[in-house]
């Protein structure tokens, strides 16, 4: 994190991340790292580039010392950092788990006057230090400081995408929907099934497709949220009922949880290009073009635009609105508050059919028009700020 103030973004994380890592390559050391927050695999890295690099692997047995936060105290640690190193120009001592010290803030006896000799690494998982305390202030002022925070859902895949690059493939946007609609942003669990991946590609493969996820992760290239949303917006009745139905047979693989929140941004992203499009019509805004309408929806990859456009001609606000209510009360229902069936498959197929049926596609080619029609008489102004908010979890 940048040595200053304010709340930290995933976009701060990663740039203060990558830092680190050039200046730790370089073999310019800090006397005291401080790697905090709730996503650990930013705090692993870093803790583990310092523990392979400082040191040749000689000098480890000698002058490199790892404890851990709940078998430590913090009298022992300051006790390590002061040693001086043996045959080495480093001593380091790294801290994992550090949040389970009892009294952190004491580690401010030593952080005041670091040693030139000793880089002392301290991982506090799961949560920040206090940016109040004594101890936070002096590494700032000595020594380096990084937030380790969560990617929310349309930031991991910019990330995921530069991942994969940095191994020197790329990858298909429906294979990075797969994984990031399976995975979520648990980065760790991504980037160890992508690592797995790589091993097993063909040599010479620089392009991951929706067929490698599948044969090697196992996620399903055919049955998953990205194609039943994809099934909604082109009202493919058949389709989505077909995935909802392998839902049911794989409850552990598609929890009901994940997909109604996918859902619940689906629905969000075509309420928003609507009402963009009556801004236009009525407000004489400019319309945006396809980079600021992708920013304003938080896609994960522009390519994914069409499919919202031709979503919003057959789902018009009016109906969306109610979608969108529909869809809190079948998450509170998931969770066993409400009447009617429980079981999640049947839950979402009944989902399903009150969505289809909300705003129906006809045979005839006026279909779309017919239902979109409607709703252009009407001003999305009653509705449409009430979707910011978030489905109750």
């Amino acid at each position: 994190m940048a040595k200053g103030s304010g709340k930290t973004t995933f976009k701060d994380t990663v740039t203060a991340y990558e830092r680190l890592r050039r200046e730790i390559a370089a073999g310019r050391y800090a006397p005291v790292y401080l790697l905090m927050g709730e996503e650990g695999y930013f705090i692993d890295r870093i803790a583990d580039q310092l523990a392979g690099t400082v040191l040749t692997e000689a000098e480890r047995d000698f002058n490199q010392i790892v404890v851990y936060g709940k078998d430590t105290d913090e009298g022992t640690i300051i006790n390590y950092a002061r040693q001086m190193p043996m045959m080495g120009r480093y001593e380091v001592v790294i801290v994992k788990e550090a949040q389970s010290l009892r009294k952190p803030e004491q580690l401010s006896l030593y952080t005041a006057a670091p040693s030139p000799s000793t880089i002392l690494v301290v991982c506090y998982k799961g949560k920040s230090l206090d940016k109040r305390t004594q101890l936070y202030k002096h590494i700032v002022q000595k020594g380096e400081v990084l937030e380790s925070v969560r990617p929310r859902d349309y930031e991991i895949t910019a990330w995921l995408g530069d991942f994969v690059q940095s191994k020197g493939c790329t990858i298909e946007p429906k294979a990075l929907g797969m994984l990031t609609d399976h995975l979520g942003t648990d980065i760790s669990r991504i980037s160890n099934e992508l690592a797995k991946l790589l091993t097993f590609l063909p040599e010479g493969t620089k392009r991951i497709t929706a067929q490698h996820i599948e044969d090697n992760i196992g996620i399903s290239k055919d049955f998953n949220n990205f194609e039943l949303t994809k099934a909604i917006s082109e009202k493919n009745m058949a389709r989505a009922m077909l995935i909802a139905d392998h839902f049911r047979r794989n409850p552990k693989d598609n929890p009901l949880t994940v997909t109604l929140s996918a859902l619940f941004t689906h629905f969000q992203r075509i309420f928003i290009v609507n009402y963009k499009r009556w801004e236009i019509r009525h407000k004489n805004v400019p319309a945006p073009s396809d980079a600021e309408l992708s920013a304003l929806l938080k896609l994960p990859n522009p390519f994914f635009l069409n499919e919202y456009k031709q979503a919003a001609n057959l789902y018009p606000n009016r109906k969306v609105f109610n979608i969108l209510g529909l869809l809190r009360e079948y998450d509170m229902r998931s969770k066993g508050i409400g009447g009617g069936p429980q079981d999640d498959g049947e839950l979402l197929r009944e989902l399903l059919l009150k969505i289809f049926m909300t705003c129906p596609r006809r045979s005839t080619s006026t279909s779309t028009v017919s239902c979109s029609t409607e709703d252009r008489k009407r001003s999305p102004h009653r509705d449409s700020y009430k979707t910011t908010t978030s489905m109750p979890r």
